[in-house]
């Protein structure tokens, strides 16, 4: 069975991270495609973060319709991150250890993000543990995320600068590193652009998706710097009730068989 994990912050969840997932499972084949909201975030630890209850029930009401698409509590608070912050490294060796032998596990990233993997913590050990899709856009090439790995896994240059026309196409397979391309998928929105126009009072269901949309409204989240970050309401509590935790950090949902 082939599953990904789909980590970020999900600050909130957009219809271009649906969308993404959506091409994942297809292209790759995949059984699940894990949403993992982040609690603690090692690179926005200085950054207002909606409170982690919140995030996950936009996520749980963004995934509503697609069996594929599963909100996971890998990252939640009642899993106390070793190191004080949610390290991708951690959670992909803690979710494998619910895998079946057959299982094959993917970690799906957009370039921008994988573009930084040299400054995670330990990217050696993660790329050894996990294959990579990496979501492009537009007039990248092959070379630039092969230039973006450890030195020590970085490809031979010749071979590097093969791969350097647009539009890239195809896997880099290197000892110790396995990547794959996904190409096609465009995210035309932003977390920041939903939140702009949250506090302007505009409408969010072209952006989020009407569940999502009217949870932020109900909420009366992004209305300003501090409004939101903290739980208000017991509404994210009981959404998160509705689902199961599993070995893993994965999770049931009560709509699911």
């Amino acid at each position: 069975m082939n599953v990904a994990l789909f980590g970020g912050t999900f600050d909130p969840v957009h219809l271009g991270h649906v969308a993404v997932a959506r091409a994942a499972a297809e292209r790759f084949k995949l059984h699940c495609v894990y949403f993992v909201p982040a609690h603690v975030p090692p690179h926005k630890l200085a950054q207002p973060i909606t409170a982690f209850g919140h995030r996950y029930a936009m996520v749980t009401l963004a995934t509503i319709g697609d069996r594929r698409l599963v909100p996971s509590l890998l990252e939640s608070p009642e899993h106390h991150a070793e190191h004080g912050v949610n390290y991708s490294l951690d959670s992909v060796r803690r979710f494998k250890r619910g895998l079946d032998k057959g299982d094959r596990l993917y970690f799906l990233i957009g370039i921008d993000a994988f573009l930084e993997i040299g400054a995670w913590h330990e990217p050696e050990a993660l790329l050894r543990e996990v294959e990579f899709i990496v979501v492009g856009r537009p007039g990248f090439s092959l070379a630039e995320v092969g230039a973006a790995l450890p030195e020590s896994l970085r490809p031979p240059a010749a071979a590097a600068e093969s791969k350097r026309k647009p539009p890239a196409t195809g896997d880099i397979v290197l000892p110790g590193a396995a990547i794959h391309l996904l190409k096609g998928v465009a995210e035309k929105v932003s977390a920041t652009q939903i939140r702009d126009t949250a506090k302007d009072g505009r409408r969010l269901e072209k952006l989020v998706g009407p569940l999502v949309a009217e949870y932020i409204r109900k909420e009366e989240l992004y209305r300003g710097e501090a409004t939101g970050r903290s739980m208000k309401s017991a509404s994210a509590r009981r959404a998160a009730s509705h689902f199961q935790l599993l070995p893993g950090g994965k999770t049931r949902s009560s709509r699911q068989v």
